[in-house]
C-alpha cells in the first residue's frame, strides 16, 4: 500500500477508536444504540413516504423530494457496497465495542448515514428552522455507527456525501 493510503487508515482507525472506545459510557450506550434506528430503513422510509401521502402543500413535496433523494442515494450505496467489499471494524479491530445483533454486511458507505440524510436535507430545504434540530440529530446518527463498532468514519463521511449530492441534485425539481 501506499504510504498515503496507510496513513489515513492509520489515522481513520485512531478517530475509530476514540469514538468507539474512549467515549464509551452507560448513557451514551442507550442513547446511541436508540438514535441509530432513525437512519434505518423502516423510519426513513416511513417518513419519506407519510410526508408524500399525508402531508399538505409544501410538506408533500417535501415528502416527495425526501422519497426521491433517498431512492436515488442508495443506488450508488448498492453499487459501492459491491464493489469494495469492506469489513465492518468490530471484525477487524480488536477491543471494539458493538451492539447486540451486529449487520455483517458490508460496511462502506453507511446506508443508516446516508438514509438519515437523505431525509434531514429536503426538509431543511422545506423549512429551514428545521436545520437547527435534524443536521445534529443526523450527526448524532452517523457518530452512532462509528460509536456503536459498525462503521469507520469514512464510511459515515462517504454516506453523508452520497445524500447530500443526491439532495442537491434532485432540489432544483422540488424548489
Amino acid at each position: 500500500m501506499s504510504r498515503v493510503v496507510l496513513w489515513l487508515q492509520f489515522h481513520e482507525n485512531r478517530m475509530f477508536c476514540w469514538v468507539n472506545q474512549r467515549l464509551q459510557h452507560r448513557v451514551l450506550d442507550y442513547l446511541f444504540n436508540t438514535i441509530t434506528h432513525l437512519g434505518g430503513a423502516t423510519i426513513t422510509i416511513l417518513a419519506a413516504l407519510s410526508l408524500s401521502l399525508f402531508g399538505q402543500d409544501s410538506w408533500r413535496m417535501a415528502g416527495f423530494h425526501c422519497c426521491v433523494a433517498l431512492a436515488l442515494s442508495h443506488i450508488p450505496v448498492a453499487i459501492i457496497k459491491r464493489a469494495y467489499p469492506r469489513l465492518r471494524p468490530y471484525l477487524v479491530l480488536p477491543d471494539t465495542n458493538t451492539c447486540k445483533k451486529p449487520l455483517t454486511d458490508h460496511s462502506f458507505p453507511s446506508g443508516h448515514t446516508t438514509a438519515i440524510f437523505s431525509i434531514a436535507v429536503p426538509l431543511v430545504f422545506a423549512a429551514p428552522w428545521l436545520g437547527t434540530i435534524l443536521i445534529p440529530l443526523a450527526f448524532f446518527v452517523s457518530l452512532s455507527r462509528i460509536y456503536l463498532g459498525l462503521h469507520y468514519p469514512s464510511d459515515c463521511l462517504a454516506g453523508f456525501i452520497i445524500a447530500m449530492t443526491a439532495a442537491l441534485i434532485t432540489a432544483p425539481i422540488f424548489g
